[in-house]
């Protein structure tokens, strides 16, 4: 424990850590300093100044909080703490001409900007500022790079404070902004005019303290006193980033991150944040039955009517989505069960051993990469599959962690050992000897690339093995934000999802976009996007999406989290439990519960870890066999990033990204 050290703080002793910051000080003490250019998950910079404080008997002029150490302070002559005082007329003056300095070159478009309303700059200006200017002079201006489709920028507003400059390089780790030019010609902008090519660019909209930098996609359709704000949980990815859903009406308006130190930090990768225009387009809001090979708009009750005459003395199976609710998948599960056949949720062929809970979750938490030693990547691109993920190892990175990887090589933000592409690779790790490893913190990280091979089950088992000998935790970093919960709400069929479909006459897919059905069975497709297993369909149901029902999702690590409802589905669409509830009546197959809480009553009682919502469950460790592999590379099973689900391929925004994304990668001839 490090020895803590008095000091004063406008008349109040407290003790601190002296490795804090004066400005860390004062938080702890509940004295609120502004800021502009500090930010905890940033280098600090202190070019800002706002931030001044009174140092007592130290220098006759004030001194920048977020760059002094309170290890630094002296204290009175006859052994007094420190003191600092934060409302002093020193400080009250030099706030005051600091405000009044940044706001030299402002061009005060408040009413016309999209940060007014929740800009640091006006928010500050009415506590620290005053009322007029002593300057005359005209206003510079500045040329407004085009960062790309997601962040717009006004550069006439930028003070300097360098936060987006920072993160792009420290945390997203692909340096593409800088500052250039000294004095009243100094700018912000990026490298050789080039656009922003990050999947985390968007947080520096968050970042920018005034309306500099903003949100091209939600520009001037709202202002945020005009918003709902729900609380919620995103599944573009399996992370489970904690986020805030803006919703005008019925229509999401715009998606902002909260913070989670378990999960997100406070950060948000880019498709999860603009993905919200896909909730709008090419939306199921209404019942479709197929007849004379067309789909006809038609009611509840005719669909359902078809449904059951489908039914009637077949076998059905079940197929679970990737981006359902627990709740869901556990009412198809009774359903499909009921009726005689079987559910199947791993729709990619991933070999992930049901009932052991060590090997289709792992043993390590999102949290644990940050304080690890070192970390193994094995058949993934945390890049394209969780890009905040990769932003937590590029942190632990540059702690010092050693990073090493099999599979095929990738551009992750940071320095990586390559030990080989292949599974030759992974064999010849699970065999050598790893005792030199043990007493320090290893994290291996196995994705579903590495999984989803006919040999994925002792791909895993070898995996197991490697992590055991060097007594590393395993993480295994799934691509659907529903597949853990289904796993673990039972929704898997001995032999995966061959054994679950053969012989199938009816399948029951419930938001299954990501695989092909071939000609034959009777298919029924329940989801909130007209998209490929609404194409095959011989009946459409309408559900709702993630924004538009409340539900629970376990992330990759293995944590239940709450999903709410900030908005209602379109037109006819209803939760999914609901219509899978009113179905079973149909049928004769009554599910046993008549509202959400009941069924999450009849969940927990199968389930009891998923009731500990934000809690992650320790599982213990049982190794799977690892048997004889075969030949080939591990490959990433994210082609397209922007384009993985049915709610980012509805996007525009989606698809813009998808389309620079690829003609950055298309090869340059040479001259």
């Amino acid at each position: 424990m490090t020895d803590l050290r008095k000091i004063i703080i406008d008349g109040a002793e407290i003790e601190v850590d002296p490795a804090l910051t004066i400005l860390q000080a004062c938080e702890q003490a509940g004295v609120e300093i502004p800021r502009f250019c500090y930010h905890e998950r940033l280098s600090i910079a202190g070019n800002c100044r706002m931030c001044l404080v009174e140092v007592v008997g130290g220098p006759p002029k004030p001194a920048a909080s977020c760059a002094m150490q309170v290890r630094d302070l002296r204290g009175g002559p006859d052994g007094q703490p420190p003191e600092v005082k934060t409302k002093s007329p020193m400080v009250k003056k030099a706030r005051e001409g600091v405000m009044e300095f940044l706001l030299i070159n402002h061009p005060l478009d408040c009413p016309i900007c999209d940060q007014g309303g929740e800009c640091d700059l006006q928010d500050q200006a009415m506590a620290y500022g005053v009322d007029f200017s002593r300057f005359r002079e005209e206003k510079r201006a500045a040329v407004d790079p085009d960062l790309g489709p997601l962040v717009g920028t006004k550069m006439t507003r930028c003070i300097s404070c360098t936060r987006c400059v920072r993160f792009v390089t420290e945390v997203a780790g692909v340096p593409e902004m800088g500052q250039t030019g000294r004095g009243e010609d100094s700018e912000i902008t990026s490298y050789l005019g080039q656009m922003l090519t990050s999947e985390l660019q968007g947080n520096v909209i968050d970042l920018c303290p005034v309306g500099a930098l903003t949100s091209k996609p939600y520009a001037f359709t709202s202002r945020p006193w005009e918003l709902k704000k729900t609380e919620s949980i995103d599944v573009m990815d399996a992370l489970g980033s904690s986020i805030r859903v803006d919703t005008r009406g019925r229509e999401v308006m715009r998606i902002m991150p909260r913070n989670h130190d378990g999960t997100n930090e406070e950060w948000l990768a880019d498709k999860s944040r603009f993905v919200w225009d896909g909730l709008r387009r090419q939306r199921l809001d209404r019942p479709y039955v197929r007849r004379d090979g067309k789909l006809q708009a038609a009611s509840w009750g005719e669909a359902f009517a078809a449904i059951a005459e489908a039914v009637k003395g077949k076998k059905v199976a079940g197929l679970v989505g990737d981006l359902t609710p627990v709740e869901a998948a556990f009412a198809l599960k009774q359903l499909v069960e009921g009726l005689g056949g079987s559910v199947e949720c791993r729709t990619d062929g991933a070999k992930l051993p049901a009932g052991n809970r060590s090997a289709y979750v792992g043993t390590a938490s999102v949290e644990d990469i940050e304080h690890a030693d070192r970390i193994l990547l094995i058949g993934t691109n945390p890049r394209k599959e969780a890009p905040v993920l990769n932003a937590r190892i590029r942190k632990a990175w540059l702690k010092g962690a050693k990073v090493a990887m099999i599979g095929a090589p990738a551009d992750l933000t940071y320095d990586y050992a390559h030990i080989g592409e292949d599974r030759a690779a992974l064999a010849k790790l699970a065999e050598m000897d790893h005792s030199d490893k043990h007493g320090s913190a290893g994290v291996m990280i196995v994705g579903q690339g590495a999984l989803s091979g006919p040999d994925g089950a002792a791909v895993l088992g070898q995996a197991m093995k490697a992590a055991e000998a060097a007594q590393s935790k395993l993480l295994i970093l799934h691509t659907a934000a529903g597949r853990v919960g289904a796993m673990d709400a039972g929704a898997v069929t001995e032999g995966g999802i061959d054994a679950a479909l053969e012989g199938a006459e009816v399948i029951y897919n419930l938001g299954a976009d990501e695989i092909e059905i071939g000609a034959g069975p009777f298919v029924i497709y329940q989801g909130s996007h007209g998209d490929r297993g609404a194409h095959r369909a011989d009946v459409i149901l309408p559900g709702a999406a993630y924004t538009e029902e409340n539900g629970i999702f376990v992330n990759t690590e293995g944590r239940p989290q709450m999903a709410l409802r900030a908005g209602f589905a379109p037109g006819e669409a209803r939760d999914n439990w609901a219509v899978l509830r009113a179905l079973s009546a149909e049928l004769g197959q009554a599910l046993p519960f008549d509202s959400l809480s009941e069924l999450r009553a009849k969940l927990f009682e199968a389930v009891p870890h998923l009731a500990e919502i934000d809690t992650v469950p320790e599982n213990a460790w049982t190794a799977e066999p690892a048997g004889d592999m075969g030949r080939g590379a591990f490959e990433s099973p994210i082609k397209d990033h922007y384009r993985t689900n049915p709610i980012a391929r509805a996007s525009e925004v989606m698809a813009e990204l998808s389309k620079l994304a690829h003609e950055r990668d298309l090869p340059v001839a040479a001259e």
